[in-house]
C-alpha cells in the first residue's frame, strides 16, 4: 500500500475588504504591467533553441537580464523584477516539456523510423545536454559513461538524418511563450508585511507601500500571488500553505470510477455524481458559441468585450462551484480508501456537429482531475490512475469486447448488460487491483 504524506500543499485565498481607491489600483496595475513586460522580454530572448543551455539553473539568464538595463528603464523594484524573471523561466521550461512530449508522440507514430532511430531520438529528448547540442548543431559532449552510450546509439544509425528530423519537429512544434495578461504579480516576503488588519505592498516609488485592508487577519510568511480585479477595484491574494491531511478510520472502500462529459462521475456500483455537469457545460458552450458568432458578424466595442469576459467568468465559476460541491458529496458518501480511475483522454472531437464539439471542448476534465487529486490528498485517499485503453469496450464480467447502445454496455459473449460508465468503472477497479497484486508479487520476488 502506498504511504501517503502527512501534509499537503493547499492554496488559500484572502480578499480586499473594501473598494481600493482608483489611485492605489492604478499603482498596482503599473506593477502588473511591468511584471508582464519583463516576462515577455524573457520569453522573447530566452524562449528559443539558442538559449536552452542558459535555462538551468537560470542564474545566467538573471545576470544577462541585470545587464540589459530593463529594470532601470521600467524603474522596477528588484523584488518584482527577479520574481518575474524566474516566473518566466518556469513557463519556458514547461513549454519545452510540452514540446518534447509532442515530439515524442510524433516519433512513436512515425512508421518510417526504425526502432534504433526511435531509441536514439528518445535518448536525445531525455538528456538535456545532448538535446541542446543537436538542436544548435554542436558536437555532443557528455560525461564519459553517457558519451559512450550516445556514441553507441549514434553509430548504429544515420545520426545526421535523425538529428535533422529532430530539428525539423522542434521547429514545427515549439512556440515561445507569450502573455497578454497583466492582471497580477508575485510577491516575495521582502515585498510585503501584514499589519492593522491588512497588508502593506511595496510600490514602485522608493520606500512607499500600498495598504490594502483585508477580510481576515491571517498572516503568511511565504511567496504570495496578487490577482487584480480593476473592474471591481479589489484584489485576491493566493498563498500556498502546508496543511495536515485528514485521516478517516471509516474510509475503507476501494472503488472504481469513470468520468464523463455529461455525468461527472460514476462508481463501479452504479452511483452517479454530478448529473447536471452536462447542463452547466452545454449552457456555457452554447453561450460562448453564440457570442463568437455575434462578434464575428460585428466587432464589439471594448465595453462589450468586458461584459463578455465578466459573464464568462461568472458562468465558469458557477460550473466550478458545482464540480467542487459534487466532489465533496462523492467523498462524504462513498468514504473511499482507494480510488481507481482511468487516465482521462485528451481533447478530441466526437462528431461533425459544431454544437457537440463545442461542448466537448468545454469539458472541464483537467479541472475535475486536479480538484479530485487535491481533495484526495487532503483527505488521505489514494488515487490510482489505471491504463484506460479500451476500458469502455471491454466487458467487466468476462473480458470480451462488447458494444454500447443508448448509454448501456452489452456483451454478446456472456450477455452481461450494465450502464456503460458503470462498466468502465468496474474495469478501472479490476485493472487497479490487478496492478497492485502484480506489484506486490514483484516485491516478494525481489526479496
Amino acid at each position: 500500500m502506498k504511504i501517503l504524506p502527512d501534509t499537503v500543499c493547499k492554496t488559500v485565498h484572502q480578499y480586499s475588504k473594501e473598494l481600493i481607491s482608483d489611485g492605489d489600483m492604478k499603482r498596482l496595475q503599473e506593477i502588473a504591467d511591468d511584471y508582464s513586460k519583463v516576462k515577455n522580454y524573457v520569453y522573447a530572448r530566452f524562449g528559443g533553441m539558442g538559449s536552452l543551455s542558459k535555462l538551468y539553473p537560470g542564474y545566467t539568464v538573471q545576470n544577462e537580464m541585470i545587464k540589459s538595463g530593463l529594470r532601470e528603464q521600467l524603474c522596477m523594484p528588484s523584488v518584482y523584477f527577479y520574481l518575474a524573471i524566474f516566473d518566466a523561466l518556469g513557463d519556458i521550461k514547461a513549454q519545452w516539456t510540452k514540446t518534447k512530449s509532442a515530439v515524442l508522440a510524433r516519433i512513436k507514430d512515425n512508421d518510417l523510423l526504425t526502432e534504433e532511430e526511435r531509441h536514439y531520438l528518445r535518448y536525445l529528448l531525455k538528456v538535456n545536454n545532448a538535446f541542446d547540442a543537436v538542436l544548435n548543431r554542436r558536437p555532443v559532449s557528455l560525461k564519459a559513461d553517457m558519451q559512450e552510450q550516445y556514441e553507441k546509439l549514434a553509430g548504429s544509425i544515420n545520426a545526421k538524418r535523425a538529428d535533422s528530423y529532430l530539428c525539423r519537429q522542434v521547429r514545427l512544434l515549439h512556440r515561445k511563450p507569450h502573455t497578454s495578461a497583466a492582471d497580477g504579480f508575485s510577491l516575495s516576503e521582502r515585498a510585503y508585511r501584514y499589519g492593522e488588519h491588512g497588508i502593506y505592498i511595496t510600490a514602485k516609488e522608493k520606500r512607499k507601500r500600498i495598504f490594502i485592508p483585508l477580510t481576515d487577519n491571517n498572516q503568511y510568511t511565504r511567496q504570495l500571488y496578487i490577482k487584480l480585479s480593476p473592474e471591481k477595484n479589489s484584489i485576491e491574494i493566493q498563498a500556498p500553505v502546508e496543511v495536515r491531511v485528514q485521516k478517516h478510520e471509516d474510509y475503507t472502500k476501494k472503488l472504481g470510477l469513470a468520468a464523463g462529459i455529461y455525468t461527472m462521475l460514476t462508481t463501479d456500483e452504479g452511483h452517479v455524481y454530478g448529473e447536471k455537469l452536462g447542463e452547466y457545460q452545454t449552457e456555457l458552450a452554447e453561450w460562448v458559441r453564440s457570442q463568437a458568432i455575434k462578434h464575428s458578424e460585428n466587432e464589439g466595442e471594448k465595453s462589450e468585450r468586458k461584459k463578455y469576459k465578466s459573464k464568462k467568468k461568472r458562468m465558469t465559476q458557477q460550473l466550478h462551484n458545482y464540480i467542487n460541491m459534487e466532489l465533496n458529496r462523492f467523498l462524504r458518501t462513498e468514504k473511499p480508501e482507494t480510488i481507481y480511475i482511468p487516465k482521462l483522454p485528451g481533447t478530441q472531437k466526437h462528431s461533425g456537429k459544431k454544437e457537440i464539439n463545442h461542448s466537448v471542448n468545454m469539458w472541464q476534465r483537467g479541472y475535475i482531475r486536479s480538484r479530485l487529486q487535491q481533495k484526495c490528498k487532503e483527505q488521505s485517499i489514494e488515487l490510482v490512475e489505471v491504463f484506460g485503453k479500451n476500458i469502455s469496450r471491454e466487458c467487466s464480467s468476462c473480458g470480451a469486447y462488447g458494444y454500447k447502445e443508448d448509454g448501456m454496455f452489452l456483451c454478446k459473449s456472456c450477455g452481461y448488460t450494465v450502464q456503460e460508465k458503470c462498466n468502465a468503472a468496474q474495469n478501472a477497479k479490476k485493472r487497479g487491483e490487478a496492478r497492485i497484486k502484480s506489484d506486490q508479487k514483484d516485491g516478494c520476488q525481489d526479496k
